[in-house]
């Protein structure tokens, strides 16, 4: 017994997702918003947000009103005869207010979470061989109202390609952590995909009686899991030894310690020195490097001749100081640092039999054809990610369910854009995000004409029911995270917003009214 518009969402899960899409407006309480202008804010980009949104909307929106008011007055302007003086015209309409930042943030969530168990999917679909786990607290901060301070740490499991398996956020680092741990082993078990070979982390790798450390304790269904410490994490622990990073010896020393643990493999390298040659030109030292991990694969040297090179390379810089007698290493700091992680120099090396590099593709420099390498050892993906994962929270502070939102939002489109670079399809010209759209036109193209319009690189599967962000935090602490209502009559804070069109409406029944009366001889 209520009115309902032809595109509410009871109507449109009625049809296929084709006519769904033909809808074009996301309903709330008193007003609908265009599903063009909030598209606007699914890029995760810094400053992209609903301020920024509204801004750009209400100078539109004036240039707009501007422009058909100029074309109004130009057009009675015509009609003005020097001499005659003609009633004055009406006035034009005044400008509809644009709704308000918070009125945008809030359509946007509601339109979100009609695609709740998509974008879900979208991250418990993924897997891989090669797995990272690494934390940050960084975003954490964001965190306001209710929820500020509720959590510490956020921490991320990857894969080889970069993309993100799981994303949780717990009270402390590796605490409450076997929930997502265990989610991920029934994952690959329901799957029914092979175990991961290797993971590395920062912390908790070994421990000094053996039998894997703390990490390797939480994957008890995969035994033959081999836990490694992330050398970049290993070699900034002896670092701290440095009195300052600005010392002019600092680059040569991490020259050094980088030397004593990898070696290049000598057939890439003299590939390359000849395809150099052959160019007849030379590039900066930081090229050079680029160039080189590019084009050349390395390995690890063997945990004795490691902590052999490591030994040597300390010992000749402990006492090296600058052209102002200042010492680079701190000899007392140094020694206890390398006195407590020498113990992980075998944790460091390359797993047996794990093959690290994928050949993506080649290039011809020089007349010489060179392999292009991606390389899985180490985290250095998921610190990347996590120097994304702040633009992927709008804002400065947000609560938790448009913190949940948000993130959602950007794993999706982080993890899509990951697979369009495994497959070399970055530069198609076409990029989407809508897992669903993407999987169904796929098939429709395969089956009726045979032919593929537009690939699809992340396949949609149901959504396995595992927590992500903050419904991991909430389950934890026995609360419920509160999502948005599929009613869009439930009062969202729209009805604040008075419009001009309310009173025109009154207008036009009051005369009405008039009318009728006036046919009845009143």
């Amino acid at each position: 017994m209520k009115k309902v518009a032809a595109w509410a969402r009871s109507v449109r899960e009625q049809l296929d997702l084709g006519h769904q899409l033909l809808f074009p407006a996301e309903l709330a309480y008193r007003l609908s918003c265009d599903r063009k202008v909030l598209g606007q804010m699914k890029g995760r980009t810094l400053g992209n947000s609903a301020n920024r949104l509204r801004s750009f909307l209400v100078e539109s929106h004036t240039e707009e009103w501007m422009s058909r008011c100029l074309l109004y007055l130009e057009t009675i302007n015509k009609f003005q005869v020097a001499g005659v003086r003609l009633a004055p015209p009406p006035h034009p309409p005044t400008m509809q207010p644009v709704p308000t930042s918070g009125w945008l943030l809030s359509t946007y969530a509601r339109e979100t979470f009609t695609r709740l168990d998509e974008l879900q999917a979208g991250v418990t679909s993924i897997f891989g061989s090669i797995l990272k786990m690494d934390s940050t607290k960084k975003v954490v901060r964001k965190l306001a109202g209710a929820d500020a301070r509720t959590a510490q740490w956020m921490t991320s499991v990857g894969n080889e390609l970069g993309q993100v398996l799981i994303c949780v956020l717990t009270a402390a680092e590796g605490y409450g952590l076997r929930d997502m741990t265990e989610g991920l082993q029934q994952r690959y078990e329901q799957a029914e995909r092979c175990p991961p070979q290797v993971l590395y982390v920062n912390r908790d790798c070994c421990r000094p009686g053996g039998n894997g450390g703390a990490v390797a304790a939480l994957f008890p269904s995969w035994p033959q899991l081999q836990v490694r410490l992330d050398i970049r994490h290993f070699i900034r622990r002896l670092a701290a030894g440095v009195t300052a990073e600005s010392h002019p010896l600092y680059p040569a020393f991490m020259r050094r310690i980088s030397a004593a643990i990898f070696e290049w493999d000598a057939e890439d390298v003299s590939l390359l020195s000849t395809a150099r040659q052959g160019q007849q030109y030379r590039r900066g030292s930081v090229e050079n490097a680029r160039e080189t991990a590019r084009h050349c694969r390395r390995r690890t040297r063997g945990a004795q001749e490691t902590e052999r090179l490591l030994d040597e390379a300390i010992q000749a810089f402990i006492g090296a100081t600058d052209t102002m007698n200042i010492p680079l290493l701190d000899r007392a700091r140094m020694e206890e640092i390398w006195t407590r992680q020498r113990k992980h120099v075998a944790c460091i090396q390359d797993p047996a039999g794990v093959q690290l590099y994928t050949r993506t593709g080649e290039l011809t420099k020089g007349g010489v054809v060179l392999p292009v390498y991606r390389c899985a050892r180490g985290s250095t993906s998921l610190e990347s990610f996590h120097l994304h994962l702040n633009s992927f929270i709008l804002g400065t502070s947000v609560s938790g369910c448009h913190f949940q939102m948000f993130l959602l939002e950007g794993l999706t489109r982080w993890n899509e854009d990951r697979a369009q670079v495994a497959a070399g399809a970055q530069n198609t010209g076409m990029k989407c995000y809508a897992g669903q759209k993407q999987h169904c036109l796929y098939q429709l193209t395969q089956r009726l004409l045979g032919v593929t319009l537009a690939e699809t690189y992340s396949k949609p599967l149901l959504y396995t029911g595992e927590l992500i962000g903050m419904s991991y935090l909430y389950a934890q602490t026995g609360r419920v995270l509160q999502m948005f209502p599929d009613d869009p009559d439930d009062p969202d804070g729209s009805e604040e917003v008075v419009l001009e069109e309310d009173e025109a409406e009154e207008d036009d029944e009051h005369r009405d009214l008039l009318q009728e009366a006036l046919d009845e001889g009143v």
